[in-house]
């Protein structure tokens, strides 16, 4: 059966992420594989909406610079220096030609799911 939503809810709003990395390649178990630099590259500090039907959404857009055309295909989520998990973007996946990225609010969730 599972955990119920409710509770799948207050496991994710639980989570403390004060940072969001950006890589060009999967993160790894540890997120220090392929995290881009350069271009005045920094991690941003994110907010997330309180966690609804089992996912939490990024409050606002993440804005982030990097060296133009350096590919962006997974976001990384921390709890100060802990690296909580590696996810994949969707859609546009490279910095532009000015060397910027935008994480967007309304795609980009943490989700959580009962394993079958």
């Amino acid at each position: 059966m599972g955990f119920s939503t409710a509770a799948l809810n207050d496991m994710l709003d639980g989570l403390t992420v004060d940072a969001v990395s950006i890589h060009d390649g999967d993160p790894g178990a540890a997120g220090t594989d392929n995290e881009v630099s350069g271009g005045g590259y920094s991690r941003q500090t994110p907010t997330f909406n309180a966690a609804s039907s089992a996912e939490r959404e990024l409050d606002s857009d993440l804005n982030f610079t990097c060296t133009a055309a350096t590919g962006a295909t997974y976001f990384g989520l921390w709890d100060s220096t802990t690296f909580l998990g590696g996810f994949a973007i969707t859609g546009d996946q490279a910095f532009n030609s000015a060397g910027e990225f935008t994480l967007k609010a309304g795609d980009t969730k943490i989700t959580m799911a009962n394993p079958s």
